[in-house]
C-alpha cells in the first residue's frame, strides 16, 4: 500500500462534489489543485457546468440528478473515499441526491461549503435549493465552512459584521448541524471591514479565533473552494480538527501572497495553489 512520506499513513483519496469553473480556479479544478499541493490524491464528481471567466459567469448549466448520483456510486464503489469536500451544487435535486448518496457511502469527514454566490455576484445555488441544503445535507456534514453573506442565508439573517456576532452565528450553525460525532463550524470572516480576518472554528465547546490578515491582491477567486479542498485534504492526515484548520488558513493565506505571478485573465485571478513548487 502507498503511504505518505510523513507517518506511515496511507495517501488520502479526497473527493469534491462540486461544479466546473473553465478558468481553473474555482470548482473542482481548483479544488483538485488544492489537495494535490497538501498531499491527497484528488478526485472529483461533477455537479454543475459553468460557463465562466474571472470576470463573470455568463452561464450555467445543470447535471441531470441521477448522473451525478451515478458519479458517485460508481466512485465509492471502486475507490476508498477519506474525505469529501461539497461545493457547487445548483440545484435541489442534485444536492438532494448528493445527500442521499452520502447517507449511503458515509465517508469519514464531509466538509460542506454552502457555495452560492461567485466573487462577481452572481448566483450559484438555486433559491429553493437553500432548504434542501439546509435540511438533508447540513445534518450530514462533520465540518460546515460558510462566509458572512452564506451564514446569513442559512440562518435567514442579515450577515454579520463584527467578530462578536460572530460568535453567536457559529453557535446556532453549530446547533442546526448533528449532535453525534465531532461537528465542527469554520465561520469565515473575509467580509469584516478592516485588514483583519478572523475566522471562528467552534465544535459546540471550544470556540477558537483563527487570526489572519488580508492580503492584498485582486487575485481571490475560488478562495472558498480552495479552503474547504485543502481541509479535506488535511483532515485524514491530521487528527486535531484545529490544527488541520490553521493548516488549510496558513495554505490559502500563502496561496494568495504568491497570486499576483499568476496572468490568467483581467478580473478576480486564482490563488496560486503550487506556490510551493512554481
Amino acid at each position: 500500500m502507498s503511504t505518505s512520506q510523513a507517518g506511515g499513513r496511507p495517501i488520502p483519496n479526497a473527493l469534491s462534489i462540486a461544479g466546473v469553473d473553465p478558468s481553473g480556479g474555482a470548482g473542482v479544478l481548483a479544488d483538485v489543485k488544492a489537495m494535490s499541493a497538501l498531499g491527497a490524491y484528488g478526485c472529483a464528481v461533477i455537479a454543475a457546468l459553468t460557463a465562466q471567466n474571472t470576470q463573470g459567469v455568463t452561464g450555467i448549466a445543470p447535471v441531470p440528478p441521477e448522473f451525478v448520483g451515478l458519479q458517485i456510486d460508481t466512485l465509492f464503489t471502486d475507490v476508498r473515499i477519506d474525505a469529501v469536500k461539497i461545493g457547487m451544487l445548483g440545484q435541489r435535486p442534485v444536492t438532494l441526491v448528493v445527500a442521499e448518496k452520502l447517507a449511503k457511502w458515509l465517508p469519514a469527514h464531509i466538509i460542506l461549503d454552502p457555495v452560492m454566490v461567485a466573487k462577481s455576484g452572481d448566483h450559484l445555488l438555486e433559491r429553493d435549493a437553500v432548504g434542501a441544503l439546509r435540511e438533508a445535507l447540513l445534518p450530514q456534514a462533520t465540518m460546515l465552512t460558510p462566509n458572512l453573506p452564506e451564514a446569513g442565508v442559512l440562518l435567514d439573517e442579515r450577515p454579520v459584521e463584527t467578530v462578536k456576532e460572530m460568535r453567536r452565528v457559529a453557535e446556532r450553525l453549530r446547533n442546526i448541524m448533528a449532535y453525534s460525532g465531532q461537528r465542527w463550524v469554520l465561520l469565515k470572516g473575509g467580509h469584516l471591514p478592516g485588514n483583519d480576518t478572523i475566522d471562528l472554528l467552534h465544535d459546540g465547546d471550544r470556540m477558537i479565533e483563527l487570526p489572519g490578515h488580508r492580503i492584498e491582491t485582486r487575485n481571490t477567486h475560488g478562495t472558498g473552494c480552495t479552503l474547504s479542498a485543502a481541509l479535506a485534504a488535511l483532515l485524514p492526515q491530521i487528527d486535531d480538527v484545529p490544527e488541520a484548520a490553521r493548516r488549510a488558513k496558513a495554505y490559502l493565506a500563502e496561496a494568495l501572497r504568491h497570486a499576483d505571478r499568476l496572468q490568467v485573465g483581467s478580473g478576480h485571478g486564482p490563488t496560486h495553489h503550487f506556490h510551493a513548487w512554481w
